[in-house]
């Protein structure tokens, strides 16, 4: 374990007021926007990772500081990294597939709730609630039935059945709200004042984006240190797109990567665009309608972390590309007949959403890209 050098806390995303780490947090009271987490350690090299854990966990030094009888883990993270091989050859570009589907409760969510979850436990929190458009729910009440930690769970009306029914195997309450997650949210606020419960929603409290900054460092390493030029990234509330970057910003300050980052791409469905918006008028006009979509994590009407989002778009030279529910089927489809790989919609969208850009020549023709399945394709019958 490295020697920590560096004890850190808490800042608000806008105003960069610092907050006590030691005292449970949700957002910043100065600007009511999410708190971000500083590191805690910097080891001075690679050497710091621990190498014979295959998790998220061999990054533990740049993680919240906690205690071994805190962590709950389910062996998240160290997923595969895929050379698609025959697509990168139909297309002319190098592209790879970060697969986050193997995950335990099958998605990437998985990664932030070990982390969060874990400071639950570290607090003694026994009652939590979050708002979710389906995979953050499982892995939410996966994580507190380790921690024995009560869960409710607020996902809309008409999320898959299977889905429903893996939280309440797990122990966790489930409720269902009328609308997209934005109306989920609504309801947890409510049941937040009436019961005291912490909430877990997406940004609502920092240490779920410490666990998806994980990802990052995976991409890094698994690639000798050398990122892709291009990052194709499936977005709802954005915690993954988001942490990546913190990922990268703290990698770059260790020196264990150089100064090309890579542009960072935002997919969203067309049927709920709202970072089209932003990033096209900078913000979401009154008439906004979004409707639900196929890839039910992209359908989060108003993120509540969307100007970091706009930030990490303008910082890195990203763009926001958006896709058809019929490109999102289509791609599965493909997909699984070239690659023998089973996309979830989130997936498909970013595979579909890189080959617009492709037939744009938004990318160089010797520039690599890396697009994710965030998903199992299981996970949506």
């Amino acid at each position: 374990m490295p020697v920590p050098v560096m004890k850190s806390g808490l800042i608000c995303s806008l105003c960069k007021k610092t907050y006590n780490y030691n005292v449970l947090q949700t957002v910043s009271t100065c600007c009511s926007q999410p708190l971000i987490s500083e590191n805690f350690y910097k080891p001075a090299n690679s050497a710091g990772i621990i190498t014979n854990e295959p998790s998220m966990w061999r990054y533990r030094a740049l993680l919240p500081a906690l205690k071994n009888t805190d962590i709950v883990s389910l062996g998240e993270g160290w997923t595969p990294m895929v050379h698609l091989l025959k697509t990168s050859n139909q297309l002319q570009q190098d592209i790879w597939l970060k697969d986050e589907s193997v995950n335990p409760t099958g998605s990437f969510k998985a990664r932030g709730m070990s982390v969060a979850v874990s400071r639950l436990k570290e607090f003694g929190i026994k009652n939590c609630a979050i708002a979710t458009a389906g995979n953050a729910g499982g892995a939410l009440s996966a994580y507190c039935a380790k921690a024995g930690i009560k869960a409710t769970i607020f996902m809309p009306a008409q999320t898959p059945a299977l889905l429903k029914e893996e939280c309440e195997m797990f122990g966790a309450t489930v409720v269902l709200v009328d609308g997209l997650i934005d109306a989920c949210g609504k309801s947890v606020a409510e049941f937040i004042k009436i019961t005291g419960a912490f909430n877990v929603s997406t940004f609502k409290e920092p240490y779920r984006l410490e666990g998806k900054k994980t990802i990052g460092y995976e991409i890094a390493e698994q690639l000798q240190w050398k990122l892709p030029d291009i990052i194709v990234y499936p977005t709802g509330g954005g915690t993954g797109y988001i942490g990546m970057w913190k990922a990268f910003q703290e990698m770059k300050a260790l020196g264990w990567i150089g100064n090309h980052l890579p542009r960072m791409v935002i997919v969203q469905s067309q049927n709920c665009s709202p970072m089209k918006h932003i990033y096209e008028r900078g913000f979401i006009p009154d008439d906004f309608k979004p409707e639900p979509s196929d890839a039910y994590g992209l359908a989060v009407p108003y993120p509540f972390a969307k100007d970091i989002m706009a930030e990490v778009l303008s910082e890195s030279g990203g763009t926001v590309v958006t896709v058809s529910e019929h490109e999102i089927q289509f791609g599965m489809s493909e997909i699984a007949g070239s690659e023998g790989i089973l996309l979830g919609p989130e997936g498909s969208a970013t595979y579909m959403g890189l080959r617009k850009l492709i037939k744009k020549d938004w990318l160089k023709q010797d520039e690599s890209a890396l697009i994710f399945n965030t998903g199992s394709w299981a996970r949506y019958h």
